[in-house]
């Protein structure tokens, strides 16, 4: 049967209060709603352009400590000398200072990476840095089961943007008491949990007894970004996969897995072999 002809209407521009929208209904109600920022942050350091990244352009100098440290630019964020950003809207540029070693040592990072080619992980360099060497953490209790108590909940309260626009992750940081500390969203999980990790270190956050939080699925990336940060325990409310889980006990990183309906699953440390399955 074919389709009824329906008449044309413009696209109406942005509300005042959001973005309208017609609902796919007979009665075809027009509403408006928040929808989130994004913007392309194009990366330099010491002069010299290193990436852009599509992020959403809130904590944007936080985003840039933690990338800069669970990329493996900086050791220390110590040696982020001056952080100045500019541009609005859809167009944002950061320009960073790093002291002469560090910047030494991604210039020589970036002469190995230059024989690379096409899809960005071809070639021993660059499967090197999708599975680079990781420091092992030191052994860590796993966090109270109480602290994980009505999480979820909890984590909703505290994503003030997500709430009026959805769309974004967030990182979260859970501190020995079971109180949430910091919240950091974005459009991608991993500026988030970038986000996270440069205010801790920014606003030197104890981490001691603490545990960060991810509310996107937890892959290897994101594991590379918590170790090399020394977060030692890790609560994703998506599954891991099991390369992470694999990396997760390679190196002693606690990995848990919070589901919707169901006790907390604890992957990494690895339960005893009898206990790891029982059919």
């Amino acid at each position: 049967m074919p389709r009824q002809a329906s008449h044309h209407t413009p696209p109406s521009p942005p509300a005042t209060n959001g973005y309208s929208y017609r609902e796919l209904t007979p009665s075809a109600t027009v509403d408006a709603a928040v929808l989130t920022a994004e913007c392309a942050l194009a990366i330099s350091y010491n002069g010299i352009n290193h990436a852009v990244m599509m992020v959403s352009p809130s904590d944007l100098h936080d985003f840039i400590r933690g990338f800069s440290l669970s990329a493996g630019i900086v050791d220390t964020i110590d040696a982020i000398y001056d952080i100045r950003i500019s541009g609005t809207g859809e167009s944002r540029e950061a320009e960073v200072r790093l002291s002469s070693r560090a910047f030494w040592a991604l210039k020589q990072q970036r002469r190995q990476l230059a024989g690379t080619s096409g899809c960005g992980l071809c070639g021993v360099e660059a499967l090197e840095q999708a599975l680079p060497p990781l420091p092992c953490l030191p052994d860590s209790l796993l966090p109270p089961a109480e602290h994980l108590d009505d999480l979820r909940q909890r984590i909703g309260d505290v994503q003030h943007q997500a709430r009026s626009s959805g769309a974004l992750h967030a990182a979260l940081f859970i501190d020995a008491q079971g109180e949430i500390r910091l919240c950091r969203e974005d459009i991608g999980r991993h500026n988030a949990l970038d986000k996270l990790i440069g205010a801790l270190q920014h606003e030197s956050v104890a981490q001691a007894g603490g545990f960060a939080v991810v509310t996107s699925r937890c892959s290897l990336e994101l594991l590379h970004k918590a170790v090399r940060a020394g977060i030692t325990t890790l609560v994703s409310l998506s599954a891991p996969t099991a390369l992470t889980v694999d990396w997760a006990r390679r190196h002693r990183l606690n990995l848990i897995h919070l589901p919707h309906h169901s006790a907390p699953r604890v992957y990494s440390p690895a339960p005893p072999a009898r206990e790891a399955f029982q059919p």
